[in-house]
């Protein structure tokens, strides 16, 4: 029996990815991918409508020929340091003294009324837990006695005109957009499992124009944050470092980068090509590993900043799984365990089938994860609207409840 197309779109500032899938009873099938260079984001913000709406379509039409199915809708990745998370708490009182669905929602909806300023839009609610009475740590409370409920929730708000721009170049790409997922959350249903997640664990996506984190203990997400550093940083320093062009700084990195100069020996060289009409040079490859090291050093103590500051550092027992394109960079889980002073690993995606062996790299967890995410979602059928276009609904929507209730 075939199962329903779910597609993720990874709009990332060095590739554009769309993952499709099937999904079936038994789980998610991996039926086609497009990969295409992304021209037109910066620190993964759009900056040039034109050029992103060509990469999205080129990656899409990569995928539609592989899957042999057209593609109408997807769910769509965001970054960019315009994205901020908090948590907020929310208390009803039980009118039955039974928790009902209805309850639920009320709860959910108390712990998500917050001032955000009209320049922002919520992204996620994520609920972290709830509390029946003084009973905590209930991950679904319907049915329960009690006389008070209460939610705790984790709502990540980014800019309206990035999340604007995102729906605007998939659209003018001929293509709906389901649901806008914060791109951290989406690689950890790709990467994490769920021991992780119930012990504590840091996941660090580090992508080309941004490094995201997301913080999960006891099995829920306790943390979210972007910086806007990542791998177009390490090679803008190849480039300034070996006095390259950035294209050949790029193809450097991938072919001979190192982020710990302990694993390269001392008599490796490596060839760098002139800018301009200079002759290539022959250099130690242990030069291109002391520009590198400092960098990805420098990104992952400010993410350990972070964390520190949150106040989460003693909660990721089961230790950082390292997850993204340039994560595959040698070195990198090596500095994390340094920087963070606990166990790291990189993140392969899991938890598919079918094309395993195209999409089984880091830096696909970011698109198979919004096809999981959107797998569990499909069935609820709502577009993504940003406020300005559903305000209207959403004040009329509160009004009608509030009328029913008094009634």
């Amino acid at each position: 029996m075939a199962g329903e197309i779910v597609v993720g779109l990874d709009i990332g500032t060095t590739k554009i990815c769309a993952v499709v899938a099937e999904a079936r009873p038994d789980g998610i099938e991996i039926i086609g991918m497009g990969s295409h260079p992304s021209e037109g984001l910066r620190k993964g913000v759009v900056i040039n409508i034109e050029h992103t709406v060509n990469s999205i379509k080129e990656a899409v039409e990569e995928a539609e020929t592989m899957a042999g199915c057209e593609i109408g809708s997807v769910y769509a990745g965001i970054a960019g340091g315009h994205i901020k998370g908090f948590n907020s708490h929310g208390v009803i009182a039980l009118k039955d003294k039974e928790v009902t669905q209805k309850d639920i929602d009320r709860v959910i909806e108390a712990a998500s009324a917050v001032a955000i300023p009209m320049d922002r839009e919520v992204i996620h609610t994520l609920v972290q837990e709830f509390i029946v009475d003084d009973q905590d740590g209930i991950m679904d409370p319907l049915g329960m006695s009690g006389v008070r409920l209460e939610a705790k929730v984790h709502i990540v708000t980014g800019a309206v005109t990035s999340a604007q721009n995102i729906i605007k170049c998939a659209n003018r790409a001929g293509l709906d957009v389901c649901d806008i997922v914060l791109e951290s959350i989406a690689s950890s249903e790709a990467v994490l499992n769920r021991e992780e997640r119930n012990l504590g664990v840091a996941l660090i996506d580090f992508g080309g124009g941004t490094t995201d984190m997301a913080v999960f203990s006891k099995g829920s997400i306790k943390h979210t944050s972007v910086l806007a550093l990542g791998g177009d940083n390490l090679t803008y320093d190849i480039a300034v470092g070996l006095r390259t062009p950035k294209a050949e700084a790029e193809k450097i990195k991938i072919k001979y980068g190192c982020g710990l100069c302990a694993l390269i020996g001392k008599d490796e060289t490596i060839e760098v090509p002139g800018v301009g009409e200079r002759k290539p040079r022959i250099l130690s490859r242990q030069i291109l590993g002391e520009i590198l090291e400092p960098r990805v050093e420098e990104i992952f103590t400010l993410i350990h900043g972070e964390l520190v500051r949150a106040g989460f550092q003693d909660k990721i027992s089961s230790g950082v799984v390292v997850t993204g394109g340039s994560a595959e960079l040698p070195g990198v889980p090596e500095i994390a365990e340094q920087i963070f002073d606990a166990p790291a690993r990189l993140g392969y995606p899991k938890g598919i089938s079918g094309l395993v062996e195209i999409v089984n790299k880091p830096m696909y967890a970011t698109a198979v994860g919004l096809v999981l995410y959107g797998s569990k979602r499909q069935k609820k059928g709502k577009k993504f609207r940003i406020r300005d276009s559903n305000i209207f609904n959403r004040v009329m929507g509160t009004m009608k409840r509030w009328f029913m209730e008094v009634i």
